[in-house]
């Protein structure tokens, strides 16, 4: 299986984290809820750190 080349990739992976942190945090803002910041805190680093080093990993796959 090859991994796909594209830095594209990377950037949707890291954008689908930091957009459910995003839900997470404004669900219970908008319904008056009690705002998990320190979930929000980890799922946008989990987004973060997972753009990167999927990047890392197309970026230093060989072209063969």
């Amino acid at each position: 299986m090859h991994p796909p080349r594209h830095s594209r990739t990377a950037i949707a992976l890291g954008a689908l984290f930091v957009f459910i942190g995003i839900v997470f945090w404004a669900f219970p803002t908008f319904v008056g809820g009690h705002v998990d910041y320190a979930g929000v805190t980890l799922l946008l680093a989990l987004g973060v750190a997972m753009s990167i080093m999927a990047y890392v990993l197309i970026a230093g796959t060989p072209n063969d």
